[in-house]
């Protein structure tokens, strides 16, 4: 095999790879985004406008 060829057929590998994991973060969340915007964040618990200690 040519070393293009292999190198071709290693970024597809990783490529392949990434759209996986991408993919995979997207279902596996189900209470959140994903990000860091605490919007899976239960805050029935809280009442409003009730200083934190």
């Amino acid at each position: 095999m040519n070393i293009q060829v292999i190198l071709v057929i290693i970024l597809f590998a990783a490529a392949i790879f990434y759209i996986g994991k991408m993919m995979y973060k997207s279902i596996a969340s189900k209470k959140s985004c994903g990000g860091n915007c605490k919007c899976g964040v239960d805050f029935s618990g809280i009442e409003p406008g009730k200083p934190h200690k």
